[in-house]
């Protein structure tokens, strides 16, 4: 099981010792056993097993590792399997999924849980309705009339019993079904994750990952809270059965009456609720429009950086939020509405029934009023959440469609490919006939009419020009591609290396381990022929570094070499590289095929695609492909003489060649100046390592930086209690807080109207029958109605008012944390794992959306009531206070005492649900190399692990609340009982027994009235931890000013393009060493300058501090006697053009990717796209410049994306251009038309190259050669090359010799 353990180590670096259930004998083990499941009757009673855990939350700050297992029967790993089965056997398989059937397998797999619930919530119910029947019987007892001996003491024991009965039930209820959720959540989230991994490619096209996290997120989650409202429709009926039951005998035939009224206002709500569900629906389609954008940007924000197009899609998000927000407002109309109608409701029912005696005549006595009263104060729960489960349980069956939509989604067909085992073939590969396309509802094929017979053993090289389907030959051969024809045999195991690199967030070792047991020894190999070894020596950690997410911290060369490192590893039978050259250097490059395809592969059967022709000679079969076809085959020699396709490729490659000898002939036209910093530090050995920690990017924003400088740190979370700064921040956020006094104005009021209309009619009417009445029954009506009419419009008040602030407050603080983040520096995004983000933007912003203004204002509520009912209590027994005051004291102490754990237990809920998450994106976006590795089985158990670190929490997180509620409602109801023994022990001090009856109805309420006021404190607590997260976020250190009003440039600036750097020294953060150490050059005004240098020397960061993504320590830079330090960052990146090295394309259209901030006419695009040479693949889809482009811009070639970022630079037309490896990903033909382009239409431009083709940089004018971060050489390539002994001249020397000859000649 160990072998499991690191990712979710690295995931939640709080807990070394991985705990889960899947290890019987180290778990049973454990003295902390679960404590649940050996609790005795007792202690599950009284929920007393909960104790241990909440008193060391008392003592410390709570960690995972302190909470008890997960009982088996909770956890995904008991829970999942038995689902799983029953669904299969009700749906013959799991593709053929509906609505219903997923709701049956889910009941049946929690059925006992569902049913124990059931029954304690109809012991719950026919409990509380025992206070109301008896407070008749109680007034005429005070009043005089005793029917037998102790009547009174044997009274006030039905009392106290039957409230015993009801807290007990209600506690395990409640408990129950929240066990339930916790199961029924685990279970889909499981089943929703195995399903992402057997995808076909179809279907994940039409699901962005971002819709696919919802599922997970949201819908999985709302369909687990369901079990809250499960057994509400039929406990309706019964509860509004046995209140009809007492209203006939206190009312007689006018509880028909009360019975009209209760069905009015619960149709009244039906057309509220289904309008409620309309809402929600449309708000979800927006929330999940704005999260799939949100987790594009948060994947790309380097380019958006690099290209200042960041505020630009701000715009974007900021656009899809006002529509959503649209939607939220009329949300929360609807729900001002529903509270509205059922704060009111028992008033409205108890005028309805009153007006009805008084018109037929029956008369009203005090003791029969208060048992109405009492009745319809325990019917407003029915009616009141009667509206609330219709839209839950529509908003559940929305959820349920969705997920049953998705797990009926095509999976990849597993008969593509037919998989023999090793050694029953001679062949390793065998496709006839083939025909494939990844789009079976297009007419174009992607392959066509492929043969293909691979002996064990052969190397094959795949080669031809950019979407010629060379990726997607590979991807039919492990099975990716629907097949419409044909046949596909493999024999053996393969192992895969993606063109763009996948690595997970995690150590090193874990990547390259990838579930395999270690073997120091053909570790060490493998790291060797990898070039690994010296870039981990150079790395802090070594190989237990712990890489960010997609990699984010290593170099784009590091994260291919990682990947090769993974897939020798393996020791598969067959190898499949997907151009696993292009992102390395020309020296590594070569290294790597010697070592690895040559050396550690040299017995396996080897397919690479490579655009580089001076791989192709080794091969013992290469194939060219064009258009989807083979066109030829054969060995190189043989081959070159035979056909044109193959010949472009090489007559490309020999012509760059040319251009090394072509150098000795060309003048130096261009004056050029530079200085090299002497230093005698180098050394020969100095050529391969790594000075940087780093290549590409890393840094961490400057709050969390920690003396062990992992990059990527556990998440920070707030520590002991929310401070108060944090509740007053989000009162005072809408309109500085100028609604608070308002809002607790109008709770006051209804609560003081509320209570003087029940006062006035238990003192205006009599006490008996024969008593005579007072007050005439039209001025008691009158009165009453006044005073009924009062308290509505205070319900009113209060609702529209606390839904304003709450609408006001979640809209500034969303704008408030997306522009701190989209303004953040790039070192934050290093540090961030995307999931910490995207979880702020959708659960905790959901959160503010929707509950936690309810919370706050529900909490001042229940306070105004607990107040109101102890100030009538009061009225009939003041020595109440005697016990009161101490019972309160208590409660408060037993408040505090469980808030510390539930607090925490409430920040590990948050923090652990985010590593779920990004466990599920990173396996989304790896699926292929997962299911090529045969690594399912080992993805899903660690998601079980996940899934049940977070159910840890969860669930004990209400167990909690359940705990303290029993010890709350064993208190409320000791006060209770104090009150009825001294009405019944001294009835002559009571002046009138209507107000001591009204005391009673009052004191039945004590303990719902004290449960919804902890409740909402401990819910507000829990909740407002959302909002401190987002405060966290609100408050990033920003990147400099976008624009310097007083140092704007000219608009024609840089009119030169002369880039002059002095003593430039960079580094990633302050504890990390420096990258550049002291540069000083000129890059000369329209020259071309080539930077080389090993992998690790500093190039990248030498754009990115041209770019302002990294601030330099010391020294400047100066474009055209500007100090770029000096002006706006949008000001500097608007005017620079860069073709990154990872081609990224986005969600939108085609002329959307080329030009997001809409500036250029469609001429002018359509120019770019000429020059780019894409102007026909373009003009060939159906639409034109609108037609789509999917997430990621999958379905265009990674060559195809590289153009596209060719064609923004080309509409762009800056002075300077920098190309960072810009043609890694595209063929030699393709390099040498993109070289033609900018040649031709940038010849005026200062243009940059970082390159690892050397050819690429040899015919530039100068050529700067760095080595850990100094310059080495910088000279024109002519010197460079002249001089023998240079390491530009031993380069292209080792290119030259590899690509005439081969390597094993």
């Amino acid at each position: 099981m160990a072998t499991h353990a690191p990712l979710e180590e690295a995931l939640l670096k709080g807990d070394s010792s991985v705990r889960n259930n899947s290890d019987p004998d180290k778990t049973r083990a454990d003295e902390k056993l679960n404590c649940y499941s050996n609790a005795g009757f007792f202690s599950i009673l009284t929920f007393s097993w909960m104790s241990t855990l909440i008193a060391l939350g008392n003592r410390k700050t709570l960690d995972l590792k302190d909470l008890p297992l997960l009982p088996i029967i909770d956890s995904a790993y008991g829970t999942f399997p038995t689902f799983r089965s029953k669904l299969e056997s009700e749906c013959v398989g799991v593709s053929k999924v509906t609505t219903l059937k997923l709701a049956k397998g889910l009941f049946f797999s929690t059925w006992p849980g569902i049913l124990l619930s059931g029954l304690f919530a109809f012991l719950y119910t026919c409990a509380s309705y025992v206070g109301p029947y008896l407070i008749d019987i109680l007034v005429q007892y005070l009043n005089g009339e005793q029917k037998f001996k102790n009547e009174g003491y044997i009274l006030a024991l039905a009392f106290v019993a039957a409230k015993l009965m009801e807290c007990l039930s209600q506690r395990h209820w409640m408990f129950r079904f929240q066990q339930v959720g916790v199961r029924t959540q685990s279970m889909l989230v499981s089943m929703i994750y195995t399903k992402s991994l057997t995808l076909s490619c179809q279907s994940k096209e039409n699901h962005s990952s971002g819709e696919i996290i919802n599922l997970l997120t949201v819908d999985a989650a709302r369909i687990g809270e369901f079990c809250w409202y499960m057994h509400d429709p039929w406990m309706a009926v019964l509860q509004v059965a046995l209140a009809l039951l007492i209203l006939y005998r206190t009312v007689g035939i006018a509880s028909l009456a009360a019975f009209g009224a209760t069905v009015i206002i619960m149709f009244l709500n039906l057309p509220v609720a289904s309008m409620q569900e309309k809402f929600q629906h449309k708000l979800m389609g927006f929330k999940d429009e704005r999260m799939k954008i949100t987790s594009e940007i948060l994947k790309n924000m380097r380019i958006l950086k690099l290209q200042a197009w960041e505020m630009k899609f701000f715009s974007k998000i900021v656009q899809i939020r006002k529509n959503e927000e649209t939607w939220i407002k009329k949300f929360l109309v609807g729900s001002a509405i529903v509270r509205f109608l059922f704060f009111n409701a028992p008033t409205f029912v108890a005028v309805v029934t009153f007006g009805a005696c008084v018109l037929i005549g029956i008369p009203l006595e005090s003791g029969k009023i208060l048992s109405a009263l009492a009745t319809f104060r325990i019917l407003q729960m029915p009616i009141y959440s009667l509206p609330d489960t219709l839209s839950v349980i529509a908003e559940t069956k929305v959820s349920l469609d969705r997920i049953a939509a998705f797990l009926s989604l095509n999976d990849l067909k597993t008969d593509v490919v037919e998989k023999l085992p090793w050694g029953s073939s001679d062949t390793a590969i065998e496709i006839v006939e083939g025909n494939f396309s990844w789009d079976l509802s297009s007419p174009d094929i992607t392959l066509k009419n492929i043969n293909l017979t691979v002996c064990h053993g052969m190397r094959v090289a795949v080669c031809g020009t950019v979407g010629s389907g060379k990726s997607s030959l590979l991807s039919c051969i492990i099975g990716e591609v629907p097949k419409l024809s044909g046949i596909v045999k493999v024999c053996g195991t393969k192992a895969y290396v993606t063109q763009s690199p996948w690595i997970q967030s995690g150590k090193i070792e874990e990547n390259i381990l990838f579930g395999k047991h270690m073997d120091r020894e053909k570790y060490e190999k493998v790291l060797e022929a990898c070039s690994l070894t010296k870039d981990l020596e150079v790395l802090p950690f070594g190989d237990q570094t712990i890489v960010g997410e997609k990699g984010i911290n290593l170099s784009g060369g590091q994260k291919q070499r990682v990947q090769i490192a993974r897939a020798l590893y393996q020791d598969a039978d067959m190898y499949l590289f997907d151009d696993p050259f292009s992102a390395v250097d020309a020296h590594t490059g070569s290294h790597l095929f010697k070592e690895c395809l040559l050396g550690l592969l040299k017995t396996k059967t080897v397919i690479y695609i490579t655009h580089q022709v001076e791989f192709l000679p080794d091969a013992d079969l290469i194939l060219v492909m064009r258009d989807g076809r083979i066109t030829q085959t054969g060995k190189y020699n043989a081959i070159l003489k035979s056909g044109t396709d193959f010949m472009e490729l090489v007559g490309a490659h020999k012509a760059a060649l040319s251009s090394i000898t072509s150098l000795e002939r060309r003048p130096t036209s261009k004056t050029l100046s530079f200085t090299v910093e002497e230093t005698d530090s180098l050394s020969v050995f100095g050529l391969d390592q790594k000075a940087e920690h780093i290549d590409d990017q890393n840094g961490k924003s400057d709050e969390i930086v920690e003396p062990k400088g992992q990059l990527v740190q556990e998440e920070e979370r707030e520590k002991g209690r929310v401070g108060f700064k944090v509740y007053w921040n989000y009162m005072t956020s809408a309109y500085g807080g100028a609604l608070v006094p308002f809002i607790l104005l109008s709770q006051t009021l209804t609560m003081a109207l509320q209570i003087a209309s029940n006062f006035w009619m238990a003192l205006a009417t009599p006490v008996s029958a024969t008593a005579e009445p007072a007050i005439g029954s039209f001025t008691l009506m009158v009165v009453y109605v006044a005073l009924a009419i009062g308290s509505s419009f205070g319900t009113l008040a209060r609702a529209v008012l606390s839904a304003i602030a709450g609408y006001k407050t979640s809209t500034l603080l969303f704008n408030k944390m997306h522009l701190s983040f989209f303004r953040a520096p790039m070192s934050f995004y290093d540090a961030t794992p995307s999931g910490r983000i995207l979880n702020r933007a959708s659960n905790d912003q959901s959160a503010l959306d929707m509950s936690i203004a309810n919370l706050v204002w529900g909490f001042t509520f229940s306070l105004t009531q607990l107040f109101g009912n102890i100030a009538v209590m009061s009225q009939a027994a003041w020595q109440v206070f005697i016990v009161l005051i101490p019972i309160l004291a208590a409660c408060i102490w037993y408040q505090r005492y469980y808030s510390s754990s539930a607090r925490e237990l409430a920040r590990l809920v948050g923090i652990c649900e985010a590593p779920v998450i990004q466990h599920f994106s990173e396996t989304i976006s790896g699926s292929t190399t997962i299911r090529c590795f045969g690594q399912e089985s080992r993805f899903n158990d660690t998601n079980m692990k996940l899934i049940d670190r977070y159910s840890q929490p969860k669930l004990y997180s209400a167990s909690a609340m359940e705990w303290l509620s029993f010890r709350l409602d064993v208190l409320s109801t000791i006060t209770f009982a104090f009150c009825l023994a001294f009405l019944i022990s001294f009835p002559n001090s009571i002046t009138v027994p209507g107000i001591a009856g009204l005391a009673v109805t009052y004191a039945l309420n004590l303990n719902a009235t004290q449960f919804s006021l902890i409740s909402n404190l401990c819910n507000m607590e829990n909740k407002i931890i959302s909002v401190e997260r987002i405060f966290q976020y609100t408050s990033i250190p920003s990147e400099p000013p976008l624009v310097i009003e007083d140092s704007r440039p000219d608009r024609s600036w840089p009119s030169f393009g002369e880039i002059h750097i002095h003593d430039l020294q960079v580094r990633y953060a302050p504890q990390l060493p420096l990258v550049l150490r002291g540069l000083t050059c000129t890059f000369t005004a329209g020259a071309k300058t080539g930077i080389v240098g090993r992998t690790g020397s500093g190039k990248s960061t030498l754009v990115q501090t041209l770019f302002r993504l990294v601030e330099p320590v010391a020294g400047q830079i100066l474009i055209d006697n500007i100090n770029i330090a000096s002006i706006g960052i949008h000001d500097l990146r608007s005017k620079l053009s860069i073709i990154p090295q990872d081609p990224t394309m986005f969600q939108g259209t085609v002329r959307s990717n080329l030009d997001p901030l809409e500036e250029y006419t469609d001429e002018r695009i359509w120019e770019a796209l000429e020059m780019c040479q894409l102007g026909n693949e373009v003009r060939n889809k159906e639409g034109k410049l609108d037609s789509k482009v999917t997430e990621n811009g999958e379905n265009w070639s990674m060559g195809q994306r590289q153009l596209v970022c060719l064609g923004r630079v080309l509409l762009k037309k800056s002075k300077i251009l920098v190309l960072d490896e810009a043609t890694a990903s595209v063929d030699t033909a393709t390099d040498n038309i993109i070289q033609q382009i900018l040649k031709q239409y940038f010849s005026e431009c200062t243009v940059i190259t970082i390159a690892h083709r050397i050819t690429s940089i040899l015919d530039s004018d100068m050529v700067l050669f760095l080595n850990q971060g100094l310059i080495e050489e910088y000279d024109s390539p002519k010197k460079l090359l002249e001089n023998k002994s240079s390491a530009v001249s031993q380069l292209v020397a080792e290119y030259t010799r590899r690509s005439n000859s081969g390597f094993e000649s």
